[in-house]
């Protein structure tokens, strides 16, 4: 049943999912560095990311409705996506383990396109990633991000 609810929350809403991913966080999330190389960022999203998630964060079309194999495309990571919904431990726990290892850590079965990096990169590589796509967001994005990441460093006593 709970497979069938974050299918419904991720097909009808971006929002609705980030939100239950919001309060999901894994335990698997290193804490994120004082400050990040950007240039690195944008030349390692080009390298692992662009492929699937586009040169210029635009994603797949159609990322909102599933293949038919059921996998949703890679969505965009600009501001038409819902990457920015995510605080920062959901975003790099989705980046190192994957998504399908990040939401069975969660007891959730659900088919995820997106692969881990964590045997390729890093963490310090996919916090530049991340620093590199959060640069691209409009303020109002970033600020929104921002303050989810906060609550729920807060929540975790980070």
């Amino acid at each position: 049943m709970r497979k069938y609810l974050l299918l419904s929350a991720v097909l009808l809403s971006g929002a609705a999912a980030g939100a239950w991913l919001m309060t999901q966080a894994g335990a698997e999330t290193s804490a994120p560095p004082e400050s990040a190389d950007l240039a690195q960022g944008e030349k390692l999203y080009q390298s692992y990311c662009a492929s699937c998630h586009g040169a210029n964060l635009e994603g797949q079309p159609d990322w909102r409705s599933p293949g038919p194999d059921g996998t949703l495309p890679a969505p965009p990571h600009d501001e038409t996506g819902h990457t920015w919904h995510h605080p920062d431990s959901v975003l790099f726990d989705y980046t190192r383990l994957g998504g399908k290892a990040t939401l069975a850590a969660q007891g959730v079965d659900f088919a995820s396109g997106m692969p881990g990096f964590g045997d390729q990169l890093r963490d310090d590589q996919i916090w530049n990633i991340l620093a590199y796509i959060k640069s691209t967001w409009p303020d109002r994005q970033q600020q929104i991000q921002a303050e989810r990441s906060a609550a729920e460093s807060q929540r975790e006593g980070n």
